[in-house]
């Protein structure tokens, strides 16, 4: 799949791959009301990755339905919708809007948003509050229900754990983890808001290690992303238990490299005489 945000709504990048060839996409970050995002500058480049904090800009949900949803309802491939909310009654609403759109299987919770409710801590960062964001949205949401948790904590299996037990279908990791860069000449940050999300191949080894911890203590079906700009990464996502794979940052620097990357997983598992890819899942061998 694609990692939200770096996908657009899909329709976008159809020039470069075949959306059908893909396990599916998920559309860029939807909120109940229309959002601005951050001022610019709100990205930047690092020497393995990018650092952005664009805000969740985009035209609210009411908008996607209108305008969006019929250019991909029709799509023979999974198109799921990412949540954000700045409170819990956000989630829940945008979730509701969602759920009645019959052609969107499932969405991906992002639970890295601040809670404006609880002085801006991200939900995602304490077991309780990311439990008690993921139970409200299972009340009132019927399908797939993917939870994206925040690289940005002591121990992500902790996080796991509880939104598992709050009714979360399956969980996908990393998020972006916190960082930020500095213009040394002007003496002053490069990004609006200082601090950014980082992403891209730096961050790869983490995610792996996080997807392993997670694979082993949860029962759910773990999504792995994080730095993945090939085949090979993507398989080894696989082998450390992740059930499918989320392709972010790469998506900028090679618009075609899913479809790539759906290549080198049939090719690998042909190389190495499995008949399925679900072989290999959690194949990792200590």
């Amino acid at each position: 799949m694609t990692a939200s945000g770096t996908f657009g709504y899909g329709i976008e990048f159809a020039d470069f791959v075949d959306l059908e060839k893909l396990g599916g996409f998920i559309v860029k970050g939807t909120t109940l009301k229309a959002r601005e995002g951050n001022p610019y500058p709100r990205s930047a480049e690092t020497p393995m990755g990018m650092l952005n904090a664009v805000g969740l800009q985009n035209k609210g949900v009411d908008y996607f339905a209108e305008h969006i949803y019929p250019e991909l309802k029709d799509l023979k491939t999974n198109v799921l919708v990412n949540v954000s909310g700045a409170c819990i009654e956000d989630y829940v609403a945008t979730a509701e809007k969602v759920a009645a759109l019959d052609a969107i299987p499932g969405i991906e919770l992002n639970i890295s948003c601040p809670n404006v409710k609880q002085g801006g801590m991200a939900f995602g960062v304490q077991p309780a509050s990311a439990a008690e964001v993921v139970s409200a949205v299972r009340k009132v949401y019927p399908k797939t229900l993917i939870v994206k948790l925040s690289p940005n904590v002591t121990d992500i299996t902790e996080i796991a754990r509880a939104v598992e037990g709050a009714g979360a279908d399956s969980v996908s990791l990393i998020n972006t983890l916190l960082g930020m860069a500095i213009d040394s000449e002007k003496r002053r940050p490069i990004l609006s808001t200082v601090t950014g999300g980082m992403s891209g191949p730096a961050v790869k080894p983490i995610a792996l290690r996080m997807v392993w911890q997670v694979a082993k203590a949860v029962k759910i079906p773990v999504v792995g992303m994080g730095g993945i700009t090939n085949g090979k990464d993507a398989i080894e996502f696989l082998l450390a238990g992740a059930s499918a794979i989320e392709v972010g940052t790469a998506n900028f620097m090679n618009p075609a490299v899913t479809g790539e990357i759906v290549d080198y997983i049939e090719d690998y598992l042909v190389r190495h005489n499995f008949s399925s890819v679900d072989e290999i899942i959690g194949g990792l061998q200590l």
